[in-house]
């Protein structure tokens, strides 16, 4: 692979922060148990900032994305990639994030609601350190069955 330039890892980073600041709500529990793990939270705030101030901002996010970088053939391929990336693993947050309001409201907050909740914020936390690390080091974080989906769409 071609030697990817500074710029271009640090956007693919900051890409990652749209599915990261969708998985904190799923680490509540977690934070009230170790309140340290709330730094985690730190470099999501303007993200979520922007999806709670601004109405529909994570949806209008997600539109800027998809439609500036994503479809744009003048962006490269290295941003494209983790920006579409990104966005798919943001779309199944928000798929499990209806699934868990339609199914375990019922439940409450019990114990076994808790329990699937962080180990979907452990889940995130895991491929999101994961994508970071291999942006950064300027490879393609292969995410199995996301990367193969992201790879049909940009060819």
């Amino acid at each position: 692979m071609a030697d990817i330039p500074l710029w271009q890892r640090l956007l693919a980073v900051l890409a990652y922060l749209l599915p990261w600041s969708d998985g904190l709500p799923f680490g509540r529990s977690l934070f009230g148990m170790f309140p340290a793990l709330q730094w985690l939270s730190l470099p999501a705030l303007p993200v979520v900032m922007l999806q709670q101030m601004v109405p529909f901002g994570g949806f209008l996010l997600f539109l800027a994305l998809y439609l500036a970088v994503v479809r744009n053939q003048k962006v490269p391929y290295y941003l494209r990639f983790n920006v579409l990336q990104a966005i798919l693993l943001d779309i199944v947050l928000v798929v499990i994030s209806l699934a868990f309001s339609i199914l375990l409201s019922p439940l409450g907050g019990g114990f076994a609601a808790r329990t699937l909740s962080n180990t979907v914020f452990l889940g995130v936390l895991v491929l999101v350190a994961f994508a970071v690390v291999q942006c950064v080091q300027g490879k393609e974080a292969d995410i199995p069955s996301v990367s193969d989906a992201v790879r049909m769409q940009l060819y």
